[in-house]
């Protein structure tokens, strides 16, 4: 029996032929590993949709619990998605990974720094409404693109406040 081994040439262009074909299928796993996601924009905000919500180190129910939030409408930023899992930052910076049940569409912001003026009109002399401080939710209404303003639902108070008072919202977003 005659074993043959293959010239140089036809060793390196195997290697090469091997590594299209491994860069091929690395981008073919890539692309149906964001298929398995919702398909949606990210980073975008979310809300909590119940008022117990466990945010986890990992992306199954198998990994640990590392927070609770027991505030329904709390918004989240959603940052990374794998499967039914969504990994999502709260306003404070904390990140970690919560199932897509857990989360709304819903549009909410939180009072940020300290007590704000919610106001009559988009206009910092407009008539105050009511006095929100740090930590309140709201219901996001209306931001006009690349506006300081945005209007919000707090405990039936229906009026504008500053963009840059509010977590939930990127700068240049327009929501109607």
């Amino acid at each position: 029996m005659r074993i043959l081994f293959p010239s140089r040439r036809g060793f390196f262009a195997t290697l090469l032929l091997l590594a299209f074909v491994l860069a091929t299928f690395g981008e073919i796993a890539a692309a149906l590993a964001q298929q398995r996601g919702s398909g949606l924009p990210l980073p975008r905000f979310v809300s909590l949709r119940s008022d117990e919500v466990n945010m986890r180190t990992g992306p199954s129910v198998r990994y640990p619990v590392e927070w609770v939030y027991k505030r329904q409408g709390l918004p989240m930023e959603v940052v990374a998605e794998f499967d039914t899992w969504r990994k999502v930052r709260d306003w404070r910076g904390s990140q970690g990974w919560v199932h897509q049940s857990m989360l709304s569409s819903a549009r909410t912001v939180i009072i940020t720094g300290k007590d704000r003026t919610l106001r009559a009109r988009p206009d910092s002399r407009a008539a105050p409404m009511a006095l929100l401080e740090s930590g309140v939710v709201g219901e996001l209404e209306e931001c006009q693109k690349d506006d300081v303003w945005c209007r919000i639902q707090v405990n039936g108070y229906d009026g504008w406040i500053r963009r840059v008072e509010i977590w939930g919202v990127y700068s240049d977003e327009a929501i109607e």
